[in-house]
């Protein structure tokens, strides 16, 4: 799923970081996203039982580490990646405002109560990795959480500490839930960690399979053909592997 982001975006990013293994440089907004999934999982697989200070101490934990590791790798500040600061300032306010996230979530979720979807087995719909083929093509996706819903559907969730959305992401993810999971999923949905809040659903009712597949495919040749343009914009400001890339956007 990623990979097909990766490629509309900048197909030439793809390229550099994905086959050529161009090492990314390090971003403190991966880990502050990274650490909050595992905040939020982690409260959720405990069935919500864990209280604002102890879910926020699971972000601490997950952030610190994950920093700690990416220092040891580049100890050079000036080589992160930042949205218009210092490297170290960086770190510490996606620190903080990590750390409000995961207690605005516990807070959200006792008010307003979702109900997350077990499968036959009982096993929770929180972050499952579902793999289908597509178009003749194997996609795998992580959903961050599936809901039950009055109708009996069940809603696709992904959880964004960012701003960036992906429509095409949701809709996949509803499309790989149906071929594997065997559920209804009618909408889906962002929980915004920026303001503690859901986004506007969508519909992907009518979203069928031929829709998603015919990207993917589209990528699969692409990548078979070895066409890697590059698409330089406001977007290189932000890319992991621009140190390596000769058509970047300054």
């Amino acid at each position: 799923m990623s990979q097909a982001e990766q490629y509309e975006k900048c197909p030439h990013q793809y390229e550099l970081q994905r086959l050529r293994k161009v090492k990314p440089r390090p971003a403190a907004w991966s880990h502050q996203g990274t650490a909050f999934h595992a905040a939020i999982e982690t409260y959720e697989e405990g069935g919500r039982t864990l209280a604002e200070g102890e879910v926020a101490n699971v972000f601490h934990v997950e952030y610190v580490a994950a920093t700690k590791q990416a220092l040891a790798d580049e100890p050079n500040l000036d080589n992160w990646l930042t949205a218009g600061t210092d490297g170290k300032s960086d770190i510490e306010a996606r620190y903080a405002r990590g750390l409000e996230q995961a207690r605005s979530y516990v807070r959200w979720a006792e008010d307003h109560k979702p109900a997350i979807w077990k499968d036959r087995a009982g096993a929770l719909g929180i972050e499952r990795h579902l793999t289908a083929d597509i178009g003749g093509v194997t996609v795998q996706g992580y959903v961050d959480q599936l809901l039950d819903q009055p109708d009996g559907s069940v809603r696709v969730r992904d959880l964004k500490t960012g701003s960036m959305k992906s429509k095409f992401q949701l809709k996949t993810y509803g499309v790989l839930a149906r071929k594997v999971l065997g559920v209804v999923v009618n909408h889906a949905d962002w929980y915004m960690a920026k303001t503690g809040k859901l986004s506007r659903p969508i519909d992907v009712t009518g979203v069928a399979e031929e829709e998603v597949a015919e990207k993917f495919a589209v990528l699969d040749a692409s990548v078979k053909a070895g066409h890697f343009p590059a698409k330089p914009g406001f977007h290189c400001r932000f890319c992991s592997v621009s140190h390596a890339c000769s058509f970047r956007s300054r």
